[in-house]
């Protein structure tokens, strides 16, 4: 990806929880890059801070008890840290520069209003324009998104569409904004396979048409094989192995990517085959042990493992980094 313009640079992020229990670094030290026409994706297991990361780019943790501790998201030359959340600056962004589709659609829009309400809002909100034309746009967008007979499911609300049709009004949204970034988090989340395929389809094209960049957030490796240009696998928090998607899928270098792949169904598996899950579960992020977070659950494991922190070093071309003491390419397990 050398010489594209980058359009959303997250660096040193720190979003920490203070609970009953103890001080939660959902996000420590993270740093990605999204560049023009670019699909990224955000992978790992649930509660390894995946979407706490993008509602920290967008400042839409609940403080208190979140906080946003510390590093720096810079887009179109602004850090939007240094913007309260409430600010007017953060307002205009969200949506028309950068808008979210969220992880459940059926509970991101308001029940009690119709499509065409809460689309027109939005859209007047981000731009100049009478109750009339916002309406019309409204509708192009809907169409733009696949929906068929627009105008009629403007009247409609939101229970009234299906959970790929949410998805799709929620689509529309940033592309009647003309949003030059979309966080996806989990937008196949409770829907068929077909419905995934197309609501992955829309995305891509959104890239094609109207040049968005996506950052993808998902726990299924599968999922970013056909769509994705980069990939960045998360635990505990943290990154751990970042890469170009062939180099991830194809070379993983964290013995957590590998356990990620070996958990996806393959056309080349024998019918006997049996999935290998990953053992054990993921550490408190309260109380995380003194040396790699995933030293507990990994087969490679060593004394050095359990004793020192691994931090992020280049492990081959193109951008390669993993987060481990292992030198070599791990063989993948049978």
């Amino acid at each position: 990806m050398t010489g594209k313009k980058k359009v959303l640079e997250v660096k040193n992020l720190k979003t920490w929880f203070f609970t009953a229990s103890g001080q939660v670094k959902a996000v420590d030290d993270v740093s990605y890059d999204l560049n023009e026409r670019e699909i990224i994706a955000i992978v790992g297991e649930s509660g390894c801070g995946k979407s706490v990361t993008q509602m920290s780019v967008i400042q839409l943790v609940q403080t208190p008890p979140g906080k946003i501790m510390g590093g720096q998201v810079w887009f179109e030359e602004k850090n939007l840290l240094d913007f309260p959340p409430r600010s007017q600056e953060m307002r205009k962004i969200r949506g028309a520069g950068i808008a979210m589709i969220f992880q459940e659609p059926m509970t991101s829009l308001n029940p009690v209003l119709t499509i065409g309400q809460q689309l027109t809002e939005v859209i007047r909100t981000h731009t100049k324009c009478s109750q009339k034309e916002a309406w019309q746009i409204g509708v192009k967008s809907l169409e733009a998104v696949g929906i068929p007979d627009a105008k009629e499911r403007m009247h409609n609300y939101p229970f009234q569409l299906s959970g790929g049709m949410v998805q799709r009004a929620m689509m529309a949204t940033a592309i009647a904004c003309r949003s030059k970034i979309i966080i996806a988090d989990e937008p196949t989340t409770a829907l068929d396979v077909t419905t995934q395929a197309q609501v992955m389809e829309l995305l891509l094209s959104l890239v094609e048409k109207y040049g968005t960049s996506i950052v993808l957030v998902t726990h299924n490796l599968g999922l970013v094989t056909r769509y994705t240009n980069r990939v960045y696998v998360m635990y505990a928090g943290k990154i751990v192995e970042l890469g170009t998607t062939e180099d991830i899928l194809m070379h993983p270098r964290h013995p957590y990517t590998l356990g990620l792949l070996d958990c996806v169904p393959k056309l080349t598996h024998k019918k006997d085959y049996e999935l290998v899950p990953i053992q054990g579960a993921p550490p408190r992020l309260q109380d995380l042990p003194p040396g790699c977070a995933f030293a507990s659950r990994c087969p490679y494991v060593f004394n050095k493992c359990r004793e020192e922190f691994p931090t992020l070093r280049q492990v081959g071309e193109n951008e390669h980094w993993a987060a481990c003491h292992l030198d070599g390419e791990m063989k993948k397990q049978q």
